[in-house]
């Protein structure tokens, strides 16, 4: 890849975008564990943003608390004293326990502590979802507004579609939204897809290793594009026209006696005529027209296209803040259970750890290139549920370890020893570090391949 050929700007706003998500998470997360600490009398010693070894880019210390930014931008901590901790810091647990340290406080209070964080990102993700809904609403793409079915790539097509199809219910179950058939294609690992083609219903079996196909290919969207024909919306002062000329509502059907229907076949078919005078026929009202146009070296005449969604029509849900509560409870809900449904096809086999494990660079790459807050809080939202389950996982070094060991410890009356915790933290910490190291050699290697 030549580092020429990178759209810096567009790196830049993905990485502010990524930058600004990755921040308000990790810092509200934090803040789940540094206010009960608080509540429950413990000293919180540090409190950061991103890893700091060996120095750091800010800090200051306010009370006995040293606020501060680190240099990795892998996470954040609170380093709460009396506790093994990502910190490792050994030297105070050789001490007799003072009252104001996290191993004096009674283990129920520790438990909250230690969830405080996963809760914060659990409710943050609600209430993003639920102000995503309320503010912006549902722009939807209904699947009975596709007069003209969909175009099909090669991925389609080995799983037995055709240009012209229209699929209508997966696994029995009806499909209302066309823009959700994709993902919960890959998400619900569906076997058979309902087809509407020539006026007839058609059942068509998912092959067994296809939701591994799309993983391996990164084929997440674009194997199915409404089809729509060409009309025009506009002209611009730049299109050159050797004779006659397009007109607002023009739906163009040939170019160089080349016949089309939809947009597609068009795009293929004007690249043919880069750098050369075309032969446009258009109707226009009643009548057939042609019109002799300049195509030019980027394979543009010069106007602008009819939206396809004015086209064939979306439908816009408004919802009040009330119907919007529930809605976002179940999108939240929703993208846990997807992300539950990848990890499970990943350590099921279904897919590889080599075609869908990715570091920093691959998260932030899911950021458009351009400032989009709709997508901005979706996908921080998405991020936020994602860091709630992940940290609730019962490994060492992540939330859900210490609570893990802290249940054991209500349960049976026996505390684990300072000894086993140091070395179990140590443990976790080296297959978390090896793991991000893992990934984060895959996004490069996907990145110069």
């Amino acid at each position: 890849m030549s580092l020429l050929a990178i759209d810096w700007g567009s790196v830049g706003v993905k990485a502010g975008q990524f930058i600004l998500s990755f921040s308000i998470l990790v810092v509200l997360h934090e803040l789940g564990h540094f206010l009960p600490a608080k509540w429950f009398g413990c000293r919180v010693e540090k409190f950061y943003l991103f890893f700091d070894p060996w120095f750091s880019l800010f800090k200051k210390k306010k009370g006995e608390t040293e606020y501060g930014l680190g240099w990795i931008p892998f996470g954040g901590y609170v380093k709460i004293a009396g506790m093994i901790d990502e910190s490792m810091d050994k030297e105070q647990l050789k001490k007799p326990a003072e009252s104001w340290e996290f191993r004096s406080k009674p283990a129920w209070q520790r438990l909250i502590i230690m969830i405080g964080g996963v809760f914060v990102n659990v409710v943050l993700a609600i209430v993003i979802f639920v102000g995503i809904t309320w503010y912006w609403g549902d722009e939807q793409l209904p699947t009975k507004n596709l007069a003209y079915g969909v175009h099909v790539d090669s991925l389609g097509k080995s799983l037995g579609l055709q240009d012209g199809d229209n699929v209508i219910a997966m696994d029995g179950k009806p499909i209302e939204n066309f823009g959700t058939i994709e993902s919960e294609l890959v998400l619900t690992e569906a076997k058979t897809l309902t087809v509407l083609r020539n006026g007839e219903k058609l059942e068509i079996k998912v092959p067994d290793q296809f939701m591994q196909k799309i993983i391996k290919e990164k084929k997440f969207s674009g194997m199915l594009i409404p089809q729509y024909p060409v009309i025009v919306d506009s002209v611009s002062n730049t299109a050159v026209f050797n004779a006659g000329e397009l007109k607002k509502g023009d739906t163009l059907i040939a170019i160089n006696n080349q016949a089309f229907r939809y947009y597609h076949e068009f795009d293929a078919l004007k690249k043919k005529a880069t750098n050369q005078v075309a032969v446009l026929t258009a109707i226009r009202g009643k009548d057939t027209v042609q019109i002799k146009a300049l195509v030019n070296e980027k394979g543009a005449i010069g106007f602008f296209q009819k939206s396809p969604l004015a086209i064939l029509g979306t439908e816009h849900i408004q919802y009040d803040l009330w119907a919007s509560i529930p809605i976002g409870f179940n999108r939240c809900w929703e993208t846990l259970d997807r992300y539950v449904t990848g990890l499970k096809q990943l350590f099921t086999g279904k897919v590889n750890a080599s075609d869908s494990l990715g570091s920093v660079i691959s998260i932030g790459n899911t950021f458009p290139g351009v400032w989009d807050w709709e997508r901005f809080w979706t996908l921080t939202g998405i991020f936020s549920i994602v860091l709630a389950f992940m940290n609730i996982l019962p490994i060492p070094a992540l939330d859900g370890g210490h609570a893990l060991f802290t249940l054991y410890e209500m349960i049976s009356g026996r505390k684990p020893g300072d000894k086993f915790m140091e070395y179990a933290q140590m443990a976790g910490m080296i297959l978390l570090m090896g793991l991000m190291a893992y990934a984060l050699g895959l996004d490069f290697w996907r990145l110069f391949k």
